[in-house]
């Protein structure tokens, strides 16, 4: 979604979905999917049952509306640099930078948890297109700033689809462990070292 999109006036139909949605957001932020109520998002966005019920039937309704939400949304900065042409090695540093900052201070309230627990509770071929469909897109995002480090001469052509692999699966695995505690500071900066020295620079 381009700013000019976001910038667009919505009518008062779509106003009041979009609010159910970030106070879901807010509730499976400090909840996580399973300990969520439909009460929980009630009392957030102060909208009736009723007028919920207009909208969505369930949490795990709400709840995929919020995910389709951050899957438009979560890499809104990084492509609009892309688009900007700006510096390989700066896209890359706020790359790493936002993931950085995510993992030590906003892990507690993210929707990570509340993703997992989607996963590992709905063991259903649309959970597991869901998922598959997530870390395709955190591949492919990194897949296409490396691409503007080949466009800018800074990287060779060489292995990148599998190296974006790579950067996904440690990004994931990171997360995992930040959510249980088991993640500090020095493990980031040495695993996002690691991921560096991977890229095939000129």
């Amino acid at each position: 979604m381009t700013h000019a999109e976001r910038s667009k006036p919505k009518d008062k139909k779509q106003q009041k979905r979009e609010a159910i949605i970030e106070s879901a957001k807010i509730v499976f932020s400090k909840k996580g999917l399973i300990d969520a109520t439909m009460k929980d998002i009630i009392e957030e966005c102060g909208i009736s049952r009723g007028g919920i019920y207009l909208y969505f039937q369930s949490v795990d309704e709400i709840f995929l509306a919020v995910i389709e939400q951050r899957s438009q949304r979560k890499f809104d900065d990084v492509r609009e640099m892309i688009t900007d042409q700006v510096p390989f090695d700066t896209i890359l540093d706020k790359y790493f930078a936002d993931h950085r900052g995510r993992l030590l201070h906003s892990i507690a309230d993210s929707m990570l948890r509340a993703m997992y627990e989607y996963y590992y509770t709905h063991k259903t071929a649309a959970s597991r297109s869901l998922q598959e469909a997530q870390l395709t897109e955190t591949k492919r995002t990194i897949h296409e700033i490396f691409q503007v480090g080949v466009a800018q001469g800074v990287l060779r052509d060489e292995d990148l689809e599998v190296i974006a692999e790579n950067y996904m699966f440690v990004i994931e695995g990171l997360g995992i462990l930040a959510l249980t505690g088991h993640l500090s500071p020095t493990t980031i900066d040495n695993q996002i070292l690691m991921m560096r020295r991977l890229l095939p620079y000129r």
